[in-house]
């Protein structure tokens, strides 16, 4: 193939996907719908400008890791100390309550199975899709109502980056017990042998990147070093302990977040991947969807997906908030405010597909539950403080607005 072919293939890509991913702004959903959408739009299944391509997935997965490292590195680690146990309990049921309900959802439709089937593998990530958790819409919407810094808000920014954590372990145990033949015991043996040097090398990296953020203030070298470790920890996972790309580079991001100039660092991060990996990454979901085996049952299977994923997170994450004594209304509000699905649901779904646990259709009721779960949740969170004073807003430096814009 020609390189010009890339090139122009790049070019439909880029300036479709933010084209449409400003549309989708402006209609108060996330730009990533709209990527994806322009996705659907150039590839196979309408236009045909663009054919899925090995370099097309190359440069998506690069933009795969990108996202995970920003998201790293906006982890608010002060916010999640602050909120302690409350949070991780939220957390930790907001994932096992849809984990279980997306493992029972595939298994009604495709077969229970045994442990160590593939199918048994397949409905488990069924479930990982639902636990991931994307906020971004639940804090503009807090903001606006002036209750982003109410205990509820606090709360469920705070589960929602411990949810995500959460969730990617689990991803990194399922895909492991599918990569190769092992025991599920190595798959377990290798997840904590890496974070166990995770934290060993996080250790001696904060450190000197602490000394160079001291020495080298905003300058560029810092991104520069921190996109190797970034790089170089996604490789490390994924070749000597046989876990996802993305775990590495998200634990990357978690390493630095705490230092000065984590803020500056996820700035330059963002240039590249707002502005050409990560719509190329959220683009290329849609130029992978098929529509040609959408009948009457995947109809049926995308609706009750959607259904699952939203309910199990409010009784999940509700049921959680009642263990600590709120009361039911605030309970709904943190199941409401957890149910939102965005980029890491869509990061989730294309591993899957890699490592073989999903088919290229199933994306269908994953863009689906973004774009509900967009709409719906601003609803219900405004109905549900409906008569309610707002919060006096935090104004200290480092406070919500930074924890806005790592979303």
């Amino acid at each position: 193939m020609e390189t010009y072919r890339i090139l122009d293939d790049l070019a439909i890509i880029v300036i479709t996907a933010k084209i449409l991913g400003l549309c989708a702004k402006k209609i108060k959903i996330p730009e990533v719908a709209g990527e994806i959408i322009a996705g659907i739009l150039i590839g196979p299944c309408l236009l045909g400008l663009v054919q899925p391509k090995e370099f097309i997935s190359q440069m998506a997965e690069i933009g795969v890791v990108l996202l995970m490292f920003s998201a790293g590195l906006g982890t608010n680690l002060k916010k999640l100390i602050k909120t302690g146990p409350q949070a991780l309990l939220v957390a930790c049921v907001g994932v096992a309550v849809p984990l279980y309900g997306g493992y029972l959802l595939h298994s009604f439709f495709f077969g229970f199975s045994h442990p160590g089937d593939m199918e048994f593998y397949k409905a488990l990530f069924t479930g990982c899709i639902m636990t991931a958790t994307s906020v971004s819409i639940t804090v503009q919407v807090l903001k606006e109502l002036g209750h982003l810094n109410g205990k509820v808000g606090t709360l469920i920014m705070s589960a929602a980056i411990i949810d995500d954590v959460i969730g990617i372990i689990v991803l990194t145990f399922v895909i492991g017990f599918v990569s190769e033949d092992v025991e599920p015991t190595s798959v377990v043996m290798h997840t904590v042998l890496f974070f166990v040097f995770a934290l060993g090398v996080g250790v001696i990296l904060y450190h000197a990147f602490k000394w160079m953020d001291n020495r080298y203030h905003r300058m560029r070298r810092l991104p520069i070093f921190s996109l190797a470790v970034c790089l170089a920890l996604a490789f490390v996972a994924e070749k000597f302990f046989g876990i996802a790309d993305i775990t590495g580079a998200f634990v990357a991001g978690v390493i630095l977040c705490s230092i000065e100039d984590s803020d500056y660092i996820a700035e330059k991060m963002d240039v590249s991947s707002y502005m050409f990996f990560g719509p190329i990454f959220f683009a290329s979901i849609g130029i992978k969807t098929q529509f040609d085996h959408i009948d009457g049952s995947m109809i049926v299977y995308s609706l009750l997906f959607v259904f699952v994923a939203l309910i199990t997170k409010i009784i999940g994450c509700g049921l959680a908030g009642k263990l600590f004594k709120y009361n039911n209304k605030d309970a709904l509000k943190i199941g409401v405010g957890m149910m939102t699905r965005g980029e890491v649901a869509l990061i989730v779904s294309q591993k899957g597909l890699s490592a073989g646990l999903m088919e290229a259709k199933y994306f269908t009721p994953v863009i689906l539950l973004i774009i509900v779960s967009s709409l719906v949740t601003p609803i219900a969170l405004k109905l549900l403080y409906s008569g309610e004073s707002p919060v006096q807003e935090a104004t200290a430096s480092g406070g919500e607005e930074d924890f806005v814009d790592s979303y």
